[in-house]
């Protein structure tokens, strides 16, 4: 039984109790998460701190501080929307942390929680020489995380970053104002490469639709809730997927490589190509369904990708 809203304003007074009693409202709730936190309790720290303008590593002296009664209704009113609404917290904050960094979201874009941002930390290595990519490529960008966040991880390249979805682009407009970084990152409204010049990249990275339409219909309110052009793949999940392996081949530098995250369709893909080495990447933060291909590799096996859509 949910605690009476005066009980809980007069009980409960600093930033630990009301962490504590919002990870314990959204477990008996049962909402589901994936948006960027994987428990009640990492969900209910970022929602409550961010709602009252503090930092995600504030230390652990000032939990204990006491909140004004204002601050206090507040967190019940998030805690409410998050529960009633089974919104992505990210869309009640409008803010999304990738690789570190702080990207405006709302429900135009998924909300940024790839793994490919542990690689992107990591620049890539070991699989190119930081002082050899001149040239990245960010295919289905979204909110532009993963495109800006290699802006900042290689600051002597360009980045280009492509979308079909005009609104995904004007968030990802919003995201290049924010960390400065128009003259390095151009946006591209664009059916994969259908619209970009004809130039070499030394890194195509993507994270595109991949969800077959089975699992689709299987997920939670939670992803309802985000854009669907960002999820369904096709009955398989790999209809974009194959198109990008395809194209690859004439975008790609000679020492290039591709990187494309295809989640819960990994198995699938596999299944359909079982003679590709597809090279499957491990994260020590947790995630997986992220494989690299070499240049070479994505040249030799094009035929074969390409009679997969005959």
């Amino acid at each position: 039984m949910q605690t009476p809203l005066l009980e809980v304003l007069t009980t409960l007074s600093t930033i630990r109790d009301y962490i504590r009693w919002a990870a314990s409202r959204f477990t008996q709730a049962q909402i589901s998460f994936g948006h960027g936190t994987a428990t009640a309790l990492d969900e209910s720290a970022a929602l409550i701190l961010h709602t009252i303008h503090q930092p995600y590593n504030l230390a652990d002296a000032y939990l204990d501080s006491v909140l004004t009664m204002n601050e206090r209704q507040a967190l019940v009113d998030i805690v409410d929307r998050r529960i009633n609404e089974r919104i992505p917290a990210a869309y009640l904050t409008n803010e999304a942390i990738f690789a570190g960094l702080s990207f405006y979201v709302d429900n135009r874009v998924l909300v940024p929680r790839s793994p490919i941002a542990e690689l992107i930390e990591q620049r890539f290595s070991p699989w190119v020489e930081e002082d050899q990519v001149y040239r990245i490529l960010d295919l289905c960008t979204g909110s532009g995380c993963i495109a800006i966040a290699c802006a900042y991880a290689f600051q002597d390249a360009t980045v280009d970053a492509v979308d079909l979805s005009l609104d995904a682009m004007a968030v990802a407009e919003i995201n290049l104002e924010k960390h400065q970084l128009s003259d390095s990152v151009t946006l591209f409204q664009s059916d994969l490469f259908t619209n970009l010049p004809a130039d070499l990249y030394d890194i195509i990275v993507s994270n595109p639709p991949y969800v077959c339409q089975e699992e689709w219909e299987q997920l939670p309110q939670e992803f309802h809730a985000e854009p669907d052009m960002g999820f369904k793949g096709g009955q398989t999940g790999l209809d974009i997927v194959i198109r990008i392996l395809i194209d690859a081949n004439a975008y790609l530098a000679e020492q290039g490589i591709l990187v494309m995250e295809v989640g819960s369709s990994a198995q699938t893909l596999q299944a359909t190509f079982p003679e590709v080495p597809f090279y499957w990447l491990d994260f020590a933060r947790g995630g997986d369904g992220v494989f690299l291909l070499t240049a070479e590799q994505i040249q030799l096996y094009n035929e074969l990708f390409i009679s997969a859509l005959n």
